[in-house]
């Protein structure tokens, strides 16, 4: 039986949270060097090209969010689908759907990508992206634009990879990626002068080395790579379920890059001193988010391979598990920023006004986590157990939290553009309250994407 594979780890048996754990440890070790991709370019850019350069790669995160929401979207269905056959022990259907990801997810790539590229500089412009930093952001949008095809590789493969259960090969090629970027963003910027276009291109060259050798050991070493000619065939079975489970979560994304924009167009507002600090508190928040994220998507993976199993009491078990761990983590991450924030955000660069604004945002979001921690469990495991038209609400209040809380909230007096921060994490709060509510619902429960093989009619 291909589970046997030493490359895969069924999480239908054993310890919950030490499972979770086994499995999150080396996922959050990857995100933080895919984290590093942009880090890296904001502190090197912040440091050796200037405060504004470092404004406009930040002004340019929500729309390449936006961009690759889709293609993002789609890889997480594809997961929840693999992990769902792979508990239900159907090898053939795995393959299957491998294959098809091949197509669904090249296709969506390359269509994101060119979108990205092309209305760059007009969606920029719709932002009131300040003129100071207009032309660096259409640039490095433009090459991270492309980047997205070498992306959407990378996390189309990782993210069967989780759903079988293996978070380590990924890790391996994105370490090695993300020292190659370093190198890269030395050389484009220090020796080669090519500001945040050499930024740009040493992100994408990156992301591609990482998805091509992560493919090809893949092939190499797990037998459900190792497709066959009908496993390449497009079968409007698993495009629909794909296409069931993927389009809500890419709708979801979508729906909070767009409240995104909508905040960074109200940051530029306020000129490219506050875009930069907004730009500080965001990269180090993308930072703090991948413990979360990490115990997220390990939290999806074992659920769907135990509703795909049937082992729903495992489920609750995961849950319960992740969620203490996520608040633990939350609180202490709330006291250290407290603290130390000021030492932290040091590292972007010396102007002590842009400094001094990105100390107090992330003392204001911090008192937050909590909740955010909680979107990442129950969104997660309703997801893993294919509820995924619950993505496309909790994108919704998203966009209504941060669209309609963000405006409003810097009109009061005492918050001022600091309101942007508030409406964050309002939005936090909100969503992951309406997430529990969700869960403790239990519908999760009744939902059959796939069936056992024993069960097949086919």
């Amino acid at each position: 039986m291909e589970k046997k594979n030493r490359y895969v780890k069924d999480m239908t048996q054993g310890n919950a949270a030490k499972l979770l754990l086994q499995f999150a440890v080396p996922l959050f070790i990857g995100n933080v060097f895919q984290q590093l991709y942009n880090m890296v370019d904001s502190v090197i850019v912040g440091q050796f090209v200037g405060e504004n350069a470092l404004g406009a790669i930040g002004t340019t995160g929500s729309l390449h969010f936006f961009f690759f929401s889709l293609v993002g979207g789609l890889s997480v269905g594809i997961g929840i689908i693999v992990s769902q056959f792979f508990g239900a022990e159907n090898a053939e259907r795995v393959k299957d759907t491998i294959g098809n990801a091949v197509w669904i997810i090249s296709i969506c790539s390359l269509i994101m990508a060119t979108i990205g590229f092309f209305a760059a500089r007009f969606l920029l412009l719709l932002l009131n992206t300040d003129k100071l930093i207009l032309k660096d952001a259409v640039a490095y949008l433009k090459v991270t634009s492309v980047g997205i095809c070498c992306m959407g590789m990378y996390n189309g493969v990782s993210s069967i990879l989780r759903a079988l259960g293996d978070s380590k090969t990924p890790l391996k090629f994105l370490i090695f990626a993300s020292f190659l970027n370093v190198i890269l963003d030395l050389i484009f910027v220090l020796v080669f002068h090519w500001g945040v276009v050499g930024a740009g291109v040493a992100t994408a060259f990156s992301q591609f080395i990482s998805a091509i050798t992560c493919i090809f050991y893949a092939y190499r070493s797990n037998t459900y790579f190792r497709l066959k000619k009908r496993n390449l065939k497009l079968q409007l079975y698993i495009v629909k379920k794909s296409l069931r489970l993927g389009v809500p979560v890419a709708l979801q994304n979508a729906l909070i890059a767009f409240s995104l924009i909508v905040l960074q167009a109200i940051v530029n507002s306020y000129g490219a001193v506050f875009t930069t600090a907004f730009t500080i508190v965001s990269r180090i928040e993308q930072l703090i988010q991948q413990p979360f994220m990490s115990l997220g998507a390990a939290l999806s993976t074992y659920t769907g391979q135990n509703i795909g199993a049937r082992e729903y009491k495992r489920v609750v078990k995961g849950f319960n598990s992740a969620t203490r761990m996520s608040s633990v983590f939350a609180v202490g991450v709330m006291v250290i920023f407290w603290i130390f924030t000021p030492y932290i955000v040091s590292i972007f660069g010396h102007d002590a006004t842009v400094l001094g604004i990105a100390v107090d945002g992330l003392r204001i979001t911090s008192c937050f986590y909590i909740f955010l921690g909680l979107i990442y469990t129950t969104r997660n495991v309703l997801n893993g157990a294919g509820d995924a038209m619950f993505s496309l609400f909790t994108g919704i209040v998203e966009c209504i939290g941060r669209v309609g809380l963000a405006y409003p909230l810097t009109l009061i007096p005492f918050m001022g553009s600091y309101g942007v921060f508030y409406a964050t994490g309002i939005t936090w709060l909100l969503n992951g309250m309406f997430s529990l509510v969700r869960y403790k619902m239990g519908k999760w429960r009744r939902i059959n994407i796939v069936q056992k093989k024993d069960e097949s009619t086919e």
